[in-house]
């Protein structure tokens, strides 16, 4: 009791630090998310007393992987498919599937092949890499693009793509990590078993989230309760991810399809005006809550990385994963007339990594071979997208005149 009591406290000063960070990017006029890595960085390479026992807490690896992955992820995800309308995501579906699995599964060949042959990473650390690289993060994306002003229709393709990439990745990352090594051994045969459990995990984790999400949709014709009907789409999240991590299959799918179908199709059937108004404020608070602390604890984790004599090892990794991101989203979009040059310019710049991608590599286990490797250039990566690409996006937007400060304000 003493020690949940502890870790509690701790949780509640960093949280009172970020809210306190919020309240001042806010005030300033800059994506808070960026300020809260900043701000992270500076309390990760100094040594405050008050805040040390809580950096130790979340510093430690398995704490930061099981809170993002297993709470704040279907959180995010969640949230995120109530607020995208399908008829929105309908209307973008040629540009957010070529880049959800086109695009993603190009950049992920294209920075696995040039990690191995340009960085002289083993053959399994660097698909386990480019698994990690491959995708934009939602938790990262969608908290930044929102804030920009940009044109309703590039939001939802940046999100959309987030949303559906996400879900690739992690299998990739799974399929990299685990099995790659007994699927090359096995030659072709190995690469039929691989692209089978790919489509095993995909479309294991689309089945669970449809059976849920619709479940759910019906249930909730049944009452015009929204305290009760914001506890439903808590379970749904919830209960989506892990009934499917149950089953093997993907956790992160399962919530992205149950929650496009609960916040489109159950929201047309079984949602009244107030409940939908207060079920998207509710969730307005918590991701809030969550995205606070996922940027703040990105900076802490900073002191537990090692990048001493590494640096032309990541200056040629970030490059790597540019050029990746560029010639996959090119390609992808390249057969699709009349695709704005300036979309392609903010799509590609806004392709930001996150913390998904740490928490993924930190859950390698300490036995895996090129962890460290790993771990070094996927932290300098996701620092250089969040703090540069999240930095200059804003003048980009502006140069291309896709935003500005009256849009931006009718967004807010």
């Amino acid at each position: 009791m003493h020690m949940f009591n502890e870790i509690f406290i701790q949780l509640l000063i960093l949280l009172a630090i970020s809210m306190f960070v919020i309240a001042i990017a806010k005030k300033i006029n800059i994506p808070y998310s960026i300020a809260l890595v900043i701000v992270g960085l500076l309390l990760g390479m100094t040594h405050i007393p008050v805040l040390e026992e809580a950096e130790t807490y979340i510093t430690q690896s398995h704490i930061f992987q099981a809170i993002i992955i297993s709470l704040f992820l279907p959180i995010l995800l969640g949230d995120a498919t109530l607020k995208l309308p399908f008829s929105h995501l309908r209307e973008q579906s040629k540009p957010v599937l070529a880049l959800a699995f086109g695009g993603t599964l190009l950049s992920f060949l294209i920075i696995a092949l040039s990690s191995y042959y340009l960085l002289g990473l083993p053959l399994i650390v660097a698909f386990t890499f480019a698994s990690l690289m491959s995708a934009t993060d939602p938790i990262s994306v969608i908290s930044i693009f929102k804030s920009l002003g940009v044109p309703k229709s590039v939001v939802t393709i940046i999100e959309g793509e987030s949303l559906f990439n996400d879900g690739i990745a992690v299998v990739l990352f799974q399929i990299s990590s685990v099995y790659l090594l007994s699927y090359m051994e096995m030659g072709w045969a190995g690469l039929g078993s691989g692209l089978l459990l790919f489509l095993k995990f995909s479309l294991g984790g689309i089945a669970v989230g449809a059976i849920l999400g619709y479940l759910f949709s019906q249930l909730i014709r049944f009452y015009d309760d929204y305290p009760l009907e914001i506890a439903f789409s808590m379970l749904l999240f919830f209960g989506s991810y892990f009934i499917a991590e149950h089953f093997h299959v993907s956790g992160v799918i399962a919530v992205v399809v149950s929650g496009l179908i609960f916040g489109s199709y159950g929201a047309r059937i079984g949602m009244s005006e107030t409940t939908a108004t207060n079920i998207n404020s509710f969730w307005d608070v918590v991701t809030l809550i969550a995205n606070s602390l996922i940027f703040l604890m990105i900076g802490l984790e900073i002191k537990n990385i090692d990048f001493s004599d590494k640096w032309g090892m990541i200056a040629l990794a970030i490059l790597i994963v540019l050029a990746g991101r560029t010639l996959a989203l090119y390609a992808s979009v390249s057969m699709m007339k009349g695709f704005p040059r300036a979309w392609k310019s903010v799509l590609n710049w806004g392709g930001l990594k996150g913390s998904l991608s740490i928490a993924l590599a930190l859950s390698l286990p300490p036995g895996f071979k090129g962890r460290d490797s790993i771990l070094v250039l996927t932290f300098s990566v996701v620092l250089f997208s969040l703090l540069v690409q999240g930095l200059t996006i804003k003048p980009l937007v502006l140069k291309l005149g896709l935003g500005g400060p009256k849009r931006e304000a009718a967004q807010d």
